[in-house]
């Protein structure tokens, strides 16, 4: 799903909790220059070619004109199945 899909507050039914996504919005070049305006702290991947990271195996920098997300989940074949495990489906015990 890419961010401009997604609203800026979503109910997660498999983790029974709210997601806030406050850039849903915005275009990657807006963040950039947002940042810089502000200077505001950033993961310096980016600069790298990695502008969207998880963990280290699910991630590979991007090559020039690819798609801005091509570098995650690059192994996965089903366009479905884009989750590397780091999220629990099972709801925390209290």
């Amino acid at each position: 799903m890419k961010r401009g899909s997604i609203d800026i507050v979503e109910w997660d039914a498999a983790h029974s909790n709210y997601k806030i996504n406050p850039l849903a919005n915005w275009k990657f070049e807006q963040v950039q220059k947002f940042i810089k305006a502000n200077e505001i702290p950033y993961n310096e991947l980016h600069d790298q070619g990695y502008p969207s990271f998880g963990c280290a195996p699910c991630t590979r920098a991007v090559k020039p004109g690819e798609d801005i997300r091509a570098g995650r989940w690059w192994w996965e074949s089903d366009p479905n199945a884009k989750e590397c495990g780091i999220h629990v489906v099972e709801a925390a015990k209290h």
